[in-house]
């Protein structure tokens, strides 16, 4: 009996901590009478918390605010730079991570090449990446998230399979707690943005968002109800790259054909150019390399903006795909609000325009009329930005 109320009361002090922290975080300054009144807590335990939360360094005094009659409350905000989090984005074609406030305000990046073909290399070079971005800190470290690809569970931080990385049952959360001995999240690399878009970058104040990740390959993020989903047994929910859209279509990674991916993704369309590149040296591709095995996104991205028109054709066949896509999440899942991210987001309407067109000839009707489709603002820390939101969430209750 004495466990179980010593228990409770831990339980309880944790969950007045969290609760008293979100509301500063949330207000960005706030006096202790305003907090005890949001929350309905006594003002005896939002002192003692807030007493707590400064002795971590976490919340700060700011100052006087105005008096509404009385002596003027003393304003406290948290310190944005108190802690700091690693988000690792490990789903492009180079890896990338920054170290990023508790605001989201990213303040290091590193990238470097990823060998693709060699998973053990590969998970080496992600162990490299980290330890650049642990020198880079200079606060304490709340934690690492990672946004990968691949089929996972993440309450075990165990990966099935991530196809396009070469790994296989692969226990990385475990592996990096080990090795780093922190807090350790993570989610596939369309979860990732879906939160970071939820949380950063949601104007209407949705409750229910997609993210739809095309990059080097293809997938799904969907936020329910204020929520991540990840399916059963937490895992599978967003690998929509590996539905078969073309008949007889081009192999894919997974060993099935005509996969989402092979003709939406960044990877399909490097594959086309390099093809078009070779049969037809007139192209004007071959402008921006020496050879056409050299073409990667940002050549195609010049010869985009250069005009060329097989590519911008290219780019609006994989905007039909996508948007057959998009035409099933939203029947399926009636969620009006579907953006777009990763690096093919970066031709902007010329993919935009036939997603949309394609989503209203196949979606259901009245749900098509009320679905929005938008290129994210966030550009490509995206992923980096929703892992290390997970800390956020996870460890101090913020968000």
């Amino acid at each position: 009996m004495i466990a179980l109320q010593k228990a409770t009361q831990i339980g309880t002090k944790q969950h007045n901590k969290r609760l008293v922290l979100r509301v500063i975080y949330d207000q960005g300054e706030i006096s202790r009478a305003e907090i005890a009144r949001i929350t309905h807590l006594t003002r005896t335990t939002v002192s003692n918390v807030v007493t707590g939360l400064m002795a971590e360094g976490l919340v700060a005094e700011l100052g006087q605010g105005p008096s509404a009659g009385g002596k003027p409350p003393t304003l406290l905000h948290v310190v944005d730079d108190a802690r700091q989090i690693i988000g690792v984005d490990l789903a492009n074609r180079e890896l990338q991570g920054g170290v990023f406030d508790l605001r989201g305000q990213m303040q290091h990046h590193v990238s470097m090449p990823a060998n693709r073909s060699d998973g053990r290399i590969l998970l080496a070079q992600v162990y490299d990446l980290i330890e650049q971005l642990q020198a880079l800190a200079d606060r304490p470290l709340l934690g690492i998230g990672v946004g990968a690809p691949g089929l996972m569970n993440v309450d075990e931080g165990f990966i099935y399979d991530a196809l396009n990385l070469n790994w296989h049952d692969l226990p990385l959360r475990d592996l990096l707690q080990t090795r780093y001995n922190l807090p350790i999240y993570l989610v596939n690399d369309s979860q990732a943005a879906a939160l970071a878009q939820f949380l950063f970058d949601n104007p209407q104040k949705a409750t229910s968002l997609i993210v739809i990740k095309a990059g080097q390959g293809t997938s799904a993020g969907i936020v329910l109800n204020r929520r991540l989903f990840f399916g059963s047994n937490h895992s599978g929910a967003s690998e929509i790259g590996h539905l078969q859209v073309v008949e007889g279509g081009e192999p894919c990674v997974c060993g099935h054909f005509g996969c989402l991916e092979t003709v939406a993704s960044s990877r399909a369309l490097i594959r086309w150019a390099r093809s078009v590149a070779t049969v037809n040296p007139t192209s004007q591709l071959n402008q921006f390399v020496g050879a056409p095995e050299e073409i990667t996104t940002e050549t195609l991205l010049l010869a985009f903006q250069a005009g060329d028109p097989d590519l911008n054709r290219a780019i609006v066949r994989a905007g039909r795909y996508l948007g057959t896509a998009v035409a099933n999440l939203v029947t399926a899942f009636n969620i009006p609000l579907v953006y777009i991210a990763g690096s093919l987001s970066r031709f902007g309407d010329t993919l935009l325009d036939p997603i949309r067109e394609e989503m209203h000839q196949r979606a259901y009707v009245r749900l098509a009329e009320t679905t929005q489709i938008e290129i994210s603002r966030l550009g490509q820390d995206i992923v980096m930005l929703g892992a290390a939101s997970l800390l956020l969430m996870n460890e101090l209750g913020v968000v």
